[in-house]
C-alpha cells in the first residue's frame, strides 16, 4: 500500500543484477573469509571449521588459526537486515521455538518506499528461503519526510527540526497530528510546523469541549427538550457513519484521511453542532438522558481518536469514570463499543437544517443583528424539514417558523434547495445600505451567469466535455437565475418599503 508501488518492486525482482556483499564498515556481520599463507581463502562459519578446511585445502597439517588472516570487512548492511523478522525471535540460531511459531508471520511491515529492494524484497527472500513463508502480509509505505519548500530533510541541509522542541512547543499529541495530517499514504510528507499547531488547538478543542461537558448540572426532574432529543438521535447516527467510514479507510492504509474523517467529527459536528444544540441555558441543568448520551458519544470520540492522539484522549478517558488502573484499566485496551445503526435519511436531512441555521445566522451577522433579538423565519411552500422546528428555533433564537404564500416585504431570503427562506426585518436594518449591498451582489451573480452561459453556448465545449461536467454547469446556471431572481425580488420590496 499504495498499489501504486507493486510495478516498483516487480521490476526490482524481475531485474535483479549483481550486488556488491562488503562493505568498509567496523560493525556488522563480519564476511566469514579467511586467506591462506600461500595464497587463496576459505569460507566457514566458524574459525574451527575454516582453520579444518585450510588445512584440507592446502594439505598442510600443521596450519594454525594464526597463519590464517580473516577479511577485515563487513558484509552488506542488508544481509543481517533481511533476516530481521526471523532473527527478532532467535529464528537463525534456534529454530521454529515457541516465540516465532507464534509470531512468524506478522501482519503488518510500515517502511519507506527507497529501500522497497533493499530490505523489503530481501526479506520476502529469506522468509520463504528459511521459514518456508513470507515474513508479512502487507507492506505500508509512507512518504518520504520534506520541508515545505519541497527539500528531503536531512542534517547537511540543516532543514530537519528537533523533535523534542516540537513536543515542547506544540505537544506529542500537537506533533503527531501535524505529521499525519501532513502524510497522505505513499506520497512525500510535506512537513510545515502550522500542521502542529494545528495539531496544538486541536488538543485545545478536545480539552475545552471535555470540561464543557463535566461543567454541566445533571438534573434529575427535566425531561430531555425536542431540540436535545432530535440532536441526540442525529449524533448517533453521524458518529456511526464516520466510524464506518473510518474503519474501511484504516483497511485501506489511508490514515491521514481517516483522522481528517475523526477531526471533522469532533470539531464540526460534535462540538460545533451537537453541542450547541444540548447545551442548556446559563445557569440551569440538564436531563439525565441527554447528558449521559453525550458522555457516551464523547467516550466513543476518544476511542476514535486514540490511535492518532493517545496522551490527551488516555487522560480525559481516564477523568471521566473510575478506573482501575491497577489492574491495567486503559483507554489502549478498551473496546469500542458502537452499533452501526445509521439513519441516512436523518443525516441528510440535518445538512439542511445545518444550511437553513448557517444562512439564518449570515443574516444576523450582515444586518448586525444581536443574538438577543429574536427573528421569525417564513418558509415560502413546504417546510422540508419541519420536523426539525425545534433545532432551528433554538440555535437562531427564532420566535416563530411559518409556511407563507409570499414573504413579508424587505425580508431577507436565502435558497436551501429548491425551498425559500425570508427572515422579516423590520426596522432592525439600514435599509439604503442593504439595497447597495444586494445590488453589488446581484452585478456579480449576472456577471458569474453570463459565464456560465457563455460556456454552454460554446458548441465545442458542450461536444466534448464529460456530461457531469455540463451536468454541473447547467447546475450551476438554475441555481444563479435563483438567486438573481431572490434578490432582484428583495431590492424591489425594500424600495417600496
Amino acid at each position: 500500500y499504495p498499489a501504486k508501488y507493486k510495478n516498483t518492486y516487480r521490476h526490482w525482482m524481475e531485474n535483479i543484477k549483481d550486488w556488491c556483499i562488503s562493505r568498509q564498515l567496523w560493525w556488522g556481520h563480519r564476511i566469514p573469509a579467511y586467506f591462506l599463507p600461500e595464497g587463496g581463502y576459505v569460507v566457514a562459519a566458524t574459525p574451527e571449521e575454516a582453520l579444518a578446511k585450510a588445512k584440507e585445502k592446502t594439505g598442510n597439517a600443521a596450519l594454525t588459526m594464526e597463519d590464517l588472516r580473516q577479511d577485515e570487512d563487513c558484509l552488506d548492511t542488508w544481509f543481517s537486515s533481511w533476516l530481521w523478522p526471523i532473527s527478532l525471535f532467535d529464528g537463525i540460531n534456534n529454530p521454529g521455538n515457541e516465540e516465532i511459531k507464534y509470531y512468524y508471520p506478522t501482519s503488518d511491515l510500515v517502511t519507506g518506499p527507497d529501500i522497497i529492494f533493499f530490505w523489503v524484497a530481501r526479506m520476502i527472500m529469506a522468509g520463504y528461503e528459511y521459514e518456508g513463508q513470507m515474513p508479512f502480509k502487507n507492506v505500508y509505505f509512507t512518504g518520504i519526510v520534506r520541508d515545505k519548500l519541497g527539500r528531503k530533510m536531512s542534517k547537511s541541509l540543516g532543514n530537519s527540526p528537533d523533535p523534542l522542541e516540537l513536543i515542547e512547543k506544540y505537544g506529542a499529541d500537537g506533533v503527531r497530528m501535524g505529521m499525519m495530517l501532513s502524510a497522505p499514504a505513499g506520497n512525500d510528507i510535506l512537513f510545515d510546523d502550522a500542521l502542529c499547531e494545528q495539531g496544538r488547538n486541536f488538543c485545545n478543542k478536545i480539552w475545552n469541549a471535555f470540561r464543557l461537558i463535566k461543567g454541566w448540572t445533571v438534573d434529575d426532574s427535566l425531561q430531555a427538550t425536542e431540540a436535545a432529543r432530535l440532536a441526540t438521535h442525529w449524533f448517533e447516527s453521524k458518529q456511526n457513519a464516520v466510524a464506518a467510514e473510518v474503519a474501511d479507510l484504516f483497511k485501506k492504509y489511508r490514515l491521514s484521511e481517516a483522522l481528517m474523517a475523526v477531526y471533522k467529527l469532533f470539531w464540526d459536528e460534535f462540538s460545533s453542532w451537537y453541542l450547541e444544540m444540548i447545551k442548556p441555558a446559563y445557569g440551569q441543568g440538564i436531563d439525565r438522558a441527554t447528558y449521559n448520551a453525550t458522555l457516551g458519544y464523547l467516550d466513543n470520540l476518544l476511542h476514535l481518536l486514540h490511535p492518532f492522539m493517545p496522551f490527551i484522549t488516555e487522560e480525559l478517558w481516564q477523568q471521566m469514570a473510575e478506573r482501575n488502573v491497577g489492574e491495567g484499566e486503559s483507554l489502549m485496551v478498551s473496546a469500542l463499543n458502537m452499533n452501526t445503526t445509521v439513519d441516512a435519511d436523518n443525516v441528510a436531512q440535518f445538512e439542511v437544517v445545518k444550511d437553513i441555521i448557517s444562512n439564518i445566522r449570515s443574516i444576523r451577522l450582515q444586518k448586525n443583528i444581536a443574538q438577543k433579538e429574536a427573528l421569525e423565519l417564513q418558509v415560502l411552500g413546504e417546510n422540508p424539514v419541519a420536523a426539525f422546528n425545534a433545532v432551528v428555533q433554538k440555535m437562531c433564537n427564532l420566535s416563530s417558523i411559518e409556511v407563507v404564500e409570499s414573504k413579508a416585504e424587505g425580508a431577507a431570503s436565502f435558497m436551501v434547495g429548491t425551498t425559500e427562506f425570508a427572515v422579516p426585518l423590520g426596522n432592525m436594518i439600514d435599509v439604503e445600505a442593504e439595497i447597495a449591498r444586494m445590488e453589488a451582489e446581484l452585478k456579480h451573480k449576472e456577471g458569474f451567469l453570463q459565464g456560465v452561459l457563455k460556456k454552454l453556448s460554446n458548441e465545442k465545449f458542450v461536444n466534448n466535455a464529460p456530461a457531469a461536467v455540463i451536468e454541473m454547469e447547467r447546475k450551476k446556471q438554475a441555481d444563479a437565475e435563483s438567486i438573481i431572481k431572490s434578490l432582484k425580488e428583495s431590492i424591489s420590496a425594500l424600495k417600496k418599503a
